[in-house]
């Protein structure tokens, strides 16, 4: 698949909607840059990817803030 694009003044591209779509790329995800002599490979960055895969999927049984307090053995005391 093939697409072209204009750079604009600020240097922002727009990726193409097909391979955007063909690679699941989605606003705010990161993306990874490297140059290979005069091409530049550009692909979603991977540490994001897993993390992302999994945000969220943790239920607690308890707001965080009262988890930790059980943790130190109780609310904290001034």
């Amino acid at each position: 698949m093939a697409s072209t694009s204009t750079i604009s003044e600020k240097g922002q591209v727009t990726i193409p909607k097909p391979l955007r779509e063909a690679l699941g790329i989605r606003s705010g995800d990161r993306l990874a840059f490297e140059l290979r002599g005069d091409t530049i490979r550009i692909r979603k960055d991977p540490e994001l990817d897993r993390l992302a895969s999994v945000y969220g999927s943790l239920k607690l049984p308890a707001p965080v803030d009262q988890l930790v307090d059980e943790m130190r053995g109780g609310p904290a005391r001034l």
